[in-house]
């Protein structure tokens, strides 16, 4: 039989007070970061719900918890409002154009980032120096690209573009390129890919350098060609990272406002949904109506992200 020592019968009690004293610091150091994500973000998500359901304008901002109730009203006004909803094969709404703008984007930005990161593997003199200037766009501040980018592009004849088209007798009189609908869009993706497919380029280079090299050599025994080893062993290795980068990349994306709003304002067939919340609620002053645009975006990503979620986890089972 065990000898009965004090020390044994206070040693529960004084662990219990330890784990208690961890948690109370564990909460402690937790709390600044809680209370920051709730101002930040768990509020005005939960607040802008709030506000899609109610009647908000600059006349009752001073009392908005007071705003009357107007159920759906605000999501019928933006759904059958002629700046959001489809409007002939010439004339897109504005969520048609968000979807057309935010896949075309993405899948480009997917092509070129894999296109460098597979040029980039390769090992030459100044690879190190070419990573990095790969990585400018990505990196530089949207506002000083896209004024770049609108110099380039600016219409009257001293833009760069213009000025070397007409040097070189391509047009005849200089060109509105922003201010063109159907042009604009497309220069508006080509600068969403420009400036983020280096976001690509890194996740995909991270991937490939961790391929195993005897994969390769093995197919180039079996006297595979480049293609198919580019496929057979390349692609399989790094599908699921291409998976993530669509993902990431389709939701930022489709809540763009900074490239499209800098470079057009969202004239000339590029208004985005986001740029549509923004005028609803800046321009015209009705915030419900804003709120509810921004609502319904959320929606249909939530939408997506499950169906992809559930093609994804179906893939994996299979294989």
């Amino acid at each position: 039989m065990a000898e009965f020592s004090p020390t044994n019968k206070k040693r529960p009690l004084f662990s219990k007070s330890m784990h208690a004293s961890e948690v109370r610091l564990a909460w402690y150091l937790i709390s600044p970061t809680a209370i920051i994500v709730f101002g930040l973000v768990l509020f005005p998500a939960i607040f802008s719900i709030w506000i899609s359901f109610h009647k908000i304008g600059l006349y009752n901002l001073n009392d908005v918890f007071h705003a009357p109730f107007t159920g759906f009203d605000n999501y019928k006004a933006v759904l059958s409002d002629f700046a959001f909803k489809w409007a002939g094969p010439k004339q897109w709404g504005a969520w048609v154009t968000t979807v057309f703008y935010s896949f075309i984007s993405t899948f480009i930005t997917m092509i070129a980032g894999l296109i460098a990161a597979i040029l980039l593997n390769r090992p030459f003199r100044g690879r190190g120096i070419i990573r990095s200037v790969f990585l400018f766009p990505y990196v530089a501040p949207v506002i000083s690209v896209a004024f770049v980018w609108r110099w380039l592009l600016d219409p009257r004849p001293s833009g760069v573009l213009n000025d070397i088209l007409l040097s070189l007798g391509v047009i005849d009189s200089p060109q509105a390129y922003l201010a063109t609908r159907g042009l604009a869009i497309w220069l508006v993706i080509i600068f969403q890919a420009w400036r983020y497919f280096p976001f690509a380029m890194l996740m995909i280079l991270a991937r490939l350098q961790a391929i195993d090299d005897t994969l390769y050599e093995a197919a180039s025994v079996d006297g595979a060609s480049s293609w198919q080893k580019f496929i057979s062993i390349t692609v399989p290795q790094i599908r699921y990272v291409l998976g993530a980068i669509f993902l990431l990349r389709l939701l930022w994306t489709f809540n763009k406002f900074d490239d499209i709003w800098l470079l057009t304002g969202g004239g000339y067939g590029t208004n985005v949904l986001p740029v549509l919340t923004f005028q609803f609620s800046f321009n015209m002053y009705d915030f419900g109506k804003g709120a509810a645009t921004a609502m319904i975006m959320m929606s249909a990503l939530i939408v997506f992200i499950i169906g992809y979620v559930l093609i994804v986890m179906r893939n994996s089972e299979d294989n």
